[in-house]
């Protein structure tokens, strides 16, 4: 029996490989209309002052991990895991960084050249938003374009609530949370702080589902934790512009938690590999932050990377998403968001809100 010829094509933001490749990473994040939200005309400039602001801090952070990102080596990873996981497939994997090499253009080019029977887009964000996803999307779709790339493409925008996936972090969390509670005095309180990459205010204002996501995603890794005692609070990290951006921040909860005399164990929920936000500003930065304030302890649950049970969770949406056919779909079908969540993709395209209690929580309560 032949087996179907799939490219997959996993998005993710990329990051520098080397020094010299900072500044220029960086002008190319600011210089995104989907996360610099200012008029076409003044974006290239102040993209170059911001990125130039930055450079300096950046690089000093990429310096502790070698002086470049190991997003890309960890992509590539996942994608041959990934591979593997399908075996009922001739399945290909094809990395789309949006910020730095290998671009969407490169990406398309590659696919194109194998010349597979259909197309997965399958973005390493759990979570839809308009800076992510969505941006990755907008930059698939021209390079697709210019790569003459014509092949049944099927989209998976999130699964901020796949069962699978929840169970895949929720066995991580486990692991972590027992090796901090053993690691700890018995009377020192334990706290579990999700931290997701925070947005401005703004953009959540005007519709973008990424809040909301993050929020479904924690309630469905603690219901599968199934661990009455878990105190557990939602928090949000690296902020990067003058906006108001959304809270709690992730520094004022490790505060909150030397005032409560809890120590922490600290879960990256919208990130699914380790990357400079991960092994620099949580592991060290948030660390000092904590020690210098008496937190009792502060612990990490590591990024999913290729946990077996994630990737398997991958393959179940890739399967997924090629029994939902040709077009946009979630891990939950259809759209997954209330109404309101107006930049949601499936709103975008016309599809009407679920009705009656958000689906992610429907499906946590059948799990």
């Amino acid at each position: 029996m032949t087996r179907a010829k799939v490219a997959i094509v996993l998005f993710n933001l990329g990051g520098p490989d080397k020094p010299e490749s900072v500044r220029p990473f960086l002008i190319n994040l600011f210089t995104d209309p989907a996360i610099l939200r200012v008029p076409f005309f003044v974006r290239p400039l102040l993209a170059r002052i911001i990125a130039y602001a930055r450079t300096k801090p950046a690089t000093a952070n990429y310096a502790y991990l070698g002086g470049k990102s190991p997003l890309l080596e960890l992509t590539q990873e996942q994608g041959r895991a990934l591979e593997s996981a399908l075996p009922e497939l001739n399945a290909r994997c094809f990395v789309a960084m949006r910020y730095w090499h290998p671009f969407s253009l490169q990406a398309a080019r590659a696919v194109k050249a194998w010349d597979p029977d259909e197309v997965i887009l399958l973005p390493l964000y759990p979570q839809y938003s308009t800076t992510t996803t969505g941006s990755s999307l907008t930059a698939w779709r021209d390079a697709a374009a210019r790569a003459g790339l014509m092949k049944p493409v099927t989209t998976i925008c999130c699964y901020h609530s796949d069962s699978d996936f929840a169970a895949a972090t929720a066995a991580l969390v486990r692991t972590s949370y027992h090796k901090a509670r053993a690691a700890l005095d018995p009377s020192v309180p334990l706290r579990v702080l999700f931290s997701a990459h925070g947005l401005p205010e703004v953009i959540i204002n005007a519709g973008d589902p990424y809040q909301y996501q993050v929020e479904q995603t924690v309630a469905s890794v603690v219901h599968k934790l199934a661990m009455p005692e878990l105190e557990h609070r939602i928090c949000y990290q690296s902020r990067a512009t003058p906006q108001k951006w959304i809270g709690p921040s992730t520094e004022q909860e490790i505060e909150q938690a030397a005032t409560d005399k809890t120590a922490l164990l600290v879960v990256p929920i919208a990130f699914v590999s380790e990357h400079s936000e991960t092994l620099v500003e949580l592991d060290i930065e948030y660390r000092e932050i904590a020690e210098q304030l008496g937190v009792p302890g502060y612990f990490r649950t590591p990024a999913q990377n290729s946990d077996p049970g994630f990737i398997a969770a991958l393959a179940g949406l890739v399967r997924h998403g090629r029994s939902e056919g040709v077009g946009l779909c979630s891990y939950g079908h259809g759209r997954t968001c209330p109404a309101k969540h107006v930049d949601c993709p499936h709103a975008r395209a016309g599809i009407e809100a679920p009705a009656g209690p958000a689906l992610s929580v429907v499906l946590a309560e059948a799990a």
